[in-house]
């Protein structure tokens, strides 16, 4: 008898509930027809557990995240929250969630799929095909260093300072993890840094070219972090596997996000050391604006389930079936608002969760 796999789900905020319900849909219908179990807690996060806990991450819930084999999140953040304590913020939660669960390594995947090639605002040869994995150091760098802070200076002026650092081994450990990524994709790394103005930077390119000598059979290169932003734009097929620094990943994985057109379609995974933490999820924010519309795009999210049952779980054939399955309904011309053009069926969340379940079963007979 297959082993359960232990999940925690954390909704969130904004549309991060309704999505999640849809994820919920795959999971149940993989249950019932693949016989891949799951055993589920639920709690919250972010401005929900604010309201609930008066914080944004209670304790019991941080040690259930510690005890499962993988955390799907939602989103979180909205208006509603704007004056709360910085350090209760519904963001810290997230924050939190990282640092305690030592998840160092975050994974940006850019997938263009063919029928949403129009939606991107670059021309269609350019991302026709485009898969891109955006490797982003996650728990050190200028959000993390020490000191930071806001001072008030003598002469009445004020000073705001955050510290670039980063050590041998937190550079070692996520360089590792993009070429052996390399190797099982396209075998080609990319590192991305400031070498030449920051002495951070020029650490960090001089201990992954050390590492990349262990691995000879995958194609290395060095890139400035502005020139990368760059050549995304101009020339995004070339890269295989970017790896990058905490900042500098915020930056450019955003940026390649907008390549596929919409950021509702992104997922992303956030990953420690093998087997000891792993939390998934969408790219796009709370959208508080649209939450409880039906409007909301849930493929990010459930994409982002997709990634938890290749990385986590090692259930890769479920993950192509999801995959596959995502692409056969957009074939069908079947969008959420966020991705609909004239001439196609609009759907809500709800139904593209379904049509996406749907396809599944299609594919599967």
């Amino acid at each position: 008898m297959s082993k359960k796999h232990s999940m925690l789900i954390l909704p969130g905020d904004g549309i991060g509930p309704e999505a999640m319900v849809e994820v919920k849909k795959v999971v149940a219908w993989l249950t019932a027809n693949k016989g891949i179990e799951f055993d589920i807690s639920e709690d919250e996060v972010g401005g929900a557990a604010y309201d609930k806990y008066g914080t944004s991450l209670a304790d019991h819930t941080l040690e259930k995240a510690k005890e499962v084999d993988a955390v799907m999140f939602g989103a979180v953040g909205g208006p509603k929250w704007d004056g709360v304590e910085y350090s209760l913020r519904p963001e810290a939660g997230l924050l939190k969630l990282r640092k305690e669960l030592n998840l160092f390594a975050n994974l940006r995947p850019a997938l263009c799929f063919e029928p949403l090639v129009d939606a991107s605002s670059l021309k269609p040869e350019l991302v026709s095909g485009l898969d891109i994995m955006i490797l982003r150091e996650l728990t050190g760098g200028v959000y993390f260093g020490e000191p930071r802070g806001i001072e008030e200076l003598t002469n009445g002026q004020r000073r705001g300072v955050n510290t670039q650092v980063y050590e041998t081994y937190e550079i070692h450990r996520i360089g590792h993890v993009a070429f052996d990524l390399a190797r099982k994709r396209n075998g080609k790394v990319t590192s991305s840094e400031k070498a030449n103005v920051m002495e951070s930077g020029l650490l960090w390119r001089e201990e992954m070219e050390l590492i990349a000598k262990d691995y000879p059979d995958v194609e290395y290169e060095n890139m400035l972090a502005d020139n990368c932003g760059m050549q995304l734009v101009r020339a995004p097929k070339q890269f295989d596997v970017i790896v990058t620094d905490n900042l500098f990943g915020d930056m450019l994985s955003d940026v390649a996000a907008m390549l596929t057109g919409s950021l509702g379609m992104l997922p992303s995974a956030s990953l420690g050391e093998k087997g000891k933490g792993a939390l998934y999820e969408p790219v796009h924010g709370s959208a508080p604006d649209i939450a409880g519309q039906g409007k909301a795009n849930p493929i990010a999210t459930i994409l982002s389930f997709a990634m938890a049952l290749r990385y986590t779980y090692d259930e890769g054939d479920a993950a192509d079936l999801i995959e596959n399955a995502v692409n056969e309904v957009l074939a069908n011309d079947i969008r959420t608002a966020d991705i609909n053009q004239p001439g196609m069926t609009l759907v809500s969340t709800s139904e593209m969760g379904s049509h996406i379940v749907d396809a599944m079963e299609k594919l599967s007979n």
